[in-house]
């Protein structure tokens, strides 16, 4: 079976993510991810920068998220080769039939034409950028994502004073050793007292029957919820497939699973959820938001439900 097979056999979409590291944050990175999943399976991860700017905060960055780094050395002064690889290598994955869009990660438009020349050739193209991001751009491409930093949850750093050693002036000074006491006599030794009569062993008492196991806490991450917001959000009818769903999850967490928070299905672990409505229509499980879901507040990463 040759390529082509294989690609006809597996009908769902691909997409490439590619970033440019001279021009945005290392911060926007698990943003990028979340949107570039709703167009397709991400086959093409990479990141495009010089040697200052993949040396720094970007190389832990492309690291953990799988990213290949495509490190572009400067041959002068003010000139940026990155952004020539990164649109030839968009090229060459359109014309190899490798990807079907294109989420490109950047606020430069000096990318406003690449995103012309791709959509032309009939891929999708999406822009994902910061606010500075100039108008040209964002109407070059088919849907436009702004990333706004976050400052919630940052840690910060605590400083623990050490206090320093005791000089040696204020060491304690060890006392000088007492003489040698001269030992008295032996006396003679005592008769040696009758032996008591040894005392009966108690019975011992009956084994206490173990406790049963305590039922698994069933936990609801707000990922899906977060997930369903974002799907439903960019669908006409309001609702998003129980499959898809599914599909979705797997790609912005190849971990991702029901079994993984106590739940037999994802179906089931759905219908835990009080944000969220599943409703059969032709044999077909939709979910869309509850009424609460567009008023609630954040709340914490996992909550719990009763199982």
């Amino acid at each position: 079976m040759n390529m082509k097979d294989i690609s006809s056999a597996n009908p769902e979409p691909r997409t490439a993510v590619l970033v440019d590291c001279d021009n945005v944050s290392p911060d926007i990175l698990e943003y990028a991810l979340l949107m570039a999943a709703q167009f397709g399976r991400i086959v093409l991860r990479r990141g495009y920068g010089n040697q200052n700017t993949l040396s720094n905060k970007w190389q832990t960055a492309l690291v953990q998220q799988a990213f290949t780094p495509c490190l572009q050395f400067q041959y002068a002064s003010g000139k940026n080769t990155a952004d020539i690889a990164l649109a030839l290598d968009a090229q060459e994955a359109l014309f190899d039939e490798r990807v079907d869009s294109f989420c490109l990660v950047t606020s430069d438009s000096d990318f406003t034409y690449l995103c012309r020349k791709l959509r032309e050739r009939g891929a999708i193209v999406c822009i994902i950028g910061e606010a500075k991001t100039p108008n040209p751009l964002r109407n070059a491409c088919d849907q436009f994502f702004e990333w706004q930093a976050e400052t919630v949850g940052m840690e910060t750093n605590v400083k623990i004073t050490v206090k320093p050693e005791q000089t040696d002036a204020k060491k304690i000074t060890a006392k000088p050793a007492k003489l040698a006491v001269t030992a008295k006599p032996a006396e003679p030794a005592a008769a040696a007292k009758p032996a008591e009569p040894a005392i009966a062993a108690k019975p011992a008492k009956p084994a206490v029957a173990a406790k049963p196991a305590e039922p698994a806490i069933k936990a609801r991450p707000l990922t899906v919820v977060k997930a369903v917001s974002q799907l439903v959000n960019n669908s006409s009818e309001g609702k998003v497939d129980l499959s898809a769903l599914g599909q979705y999850l797997k790609r912005i967490d190849s971990s991702f699973s029901a079994q993984k928070y106590g739940h037999s299905s994802l179906l089931n672990m759905i219908k835990t959820y009080d944000l969220l409505i599943v409703n059969l229509e032709k044999n077909t499980h939709w979910v869309s938001l509850s009424p609460k879901a567009e008023t609630s507040n954040n709340k914490e990463e996992t909550s719990h439900a009763a199982p």
